[in-house]
């Protein structure tokens, strides 16, 4: 603790010696007067208990007990106690990028198997130690078929999150390419160099994806790969939060990117590998740094400064915990809860809007605002509001048929 120790004069005298001076106050003297703040206008100091005792009171003024019925890309998913237990663990509480990646041996150990893991689940070849979050996914994933196939002219489905459109409008916009839109899939896509489709999709429809004859992007919900099949496709993106990271708000979540082994060095952001040292010793290093901090700017396929690596952490330790088995009761209860929830309110002259459906559906109401505030009143999130008339409604492994048979005697 030696280093947060406050300066006392006999040290503070010292270190002005060191550099030429008599007081620290002659160290600012060159900052004129009308920039320098004379006071601050603060009330007087608190002891430890007294700031516990305010931290408390505040803290109390959030409502955390309600019953969550909240998707749209951030879910309450039950997270093993273990995932930030081991997360925290001081071999990881400091270690940032392996910017010396023989070094860092944990570290990329772990994006190793986070790969692995993400490769196993999605079905594809190659997978990259995750980046930003699904939206930085999208667009990334788009400015990489523009790469491969050289036309900078891409499809995408209307029904993506509305967060993912304006961050791949924002990276389209700046590389100078053009996005469509579309609601039905035109029957010749040669033209384009890709087509990007979220299925479940942000109303949590499960699409039919007709075949294309560019290169397919898929994004999807991760933990709903836990029951469903894979979309056979060239890309496929998505967001992890459902992997053993807490909603916290709405963030910080991470993305992840896999696809076909021939594409791989288009893919950007990290890729760990396992060798062999000069013992014969196991070893991890990056095995394709495609990002503009390891080669010529020009040659990058992305300016992604980092990855998500504590994030990724967390998702490898809750797929390590749940196994396989685990990973699909928790998928398989979101569902059923979810069907559960949805025939219920269809008794009770709620209808659902969706054919086919995961963990997420859209109802339709007469009044939405009403619908929400009276189900809030009931200590129930009701889901989130569409527009006057729908509202869009999440179920995990979390909701109990008690807090289903709640929303239902409460809407």
């Amino acid at each position: 603790m030696k280093n947060f120790l406050v300066h006392n004069d006999e040290v503070k005298k010292e270190m002005c010696s060191s550099i030429g001076i008599k007081s620290v106050e002659e160290l600012f003297q060159q900052i004129p007067n009308r920039a320098r703040m004379t006071s601050l206008d603060l009330p007087e100091g608190y002891s430890e208990m007294d700031v516990q005792r305010y931290i408390k009171s505040l803290a109390k003024k959030n409502k955390t007990e309600h019953t969550c019925f909240l998707g749209a890309g951030c879910y309450n998913k039950f997270i093993p106690a273990c995932v930030g237990q081991i997360a925290q663990r001081f071999e990881f509480n400091t270690a940032y990028t392996p910017y010396q990646p023989e070094i860092s041996q944990g570290t990329l150990q772990i994006m190793y198997e986070f790969q692995t893991m993400i490769c196993r689940l999605t079905g594809m070849d190659v997978a990259n130690a995750t980046v930003y979050d699904a939206a930085t996914a999208c667009a990334e994933a788009i400015l990489m078929a523009v790469r491969i196939k050289k036309i900078d002219k891409v499809l995408v489905s209307n029904s993506i999150n509305p967060e993912y459109k304006k961050v791949i409008e924002t990276y389209t916009n700046a590389n100078g390419i053009q996005v469509e839109w579309f609601e039905n899939l035109p029957n010749n896509t040669s033209e384009y160099s890709c087509v990007l489709v979220q299925t479940p999709d942000f109303y949590g429809e499960i699409l039919e994806i007709s075949p294309v004859n560019t290169l397919l992007i898929i994004c999807t919900d991760i933990s709903s790969l836990s029951v469903l099949n894979p979309v056979e496709c060239d890309i496929m993106v998505g967001d992890i939060q459902t992997l053993g990271i807490p909603m916290s708000f709405g963030g910080p979540s991470a993305g992840f990117m896999a696809c076909k082994e021939k594409y791989m060095r288009q893919l950007p952001g990290r890729l760990a590998g396992r060798t062999k040292d000069t013992d014969g010793n196991q070893a991890f290093t990056l095995t394709i740094q495609t990002r503009e901090q390891h080669i010529k700017r020009e040659k990058a396929t992305s300016n992604i400064c980092s990855n998500q690596a504590l994030m990724g952490l967390c998702a490898t330790v809750y797929m390590s915990v749940m196994g396989e088995k685990g990973f699909k009761q928790a998928g398989y209860l979101s569902a059923k809860q979810a069907h559960k929830l949805s025939e219920k309110l269809t008794q009770k002259g709620i209808p659902t809007l969706n054919n086919k459906f995961f963990n997420e559906f859209v109802i339709s109401v007469e009044d939405s605002d009403k619908t929400l505030e009276k189900l809030k009143s009931s200590g129930i999130i009701g889901g989130l509001k569409l527009d006057n008339n729908r509202i869009l409604v999440a179920t995990t492994e979390m909701i109990s048929d008690e807090d289903i048979d709640l929303y239902i005697s409460s809407i």
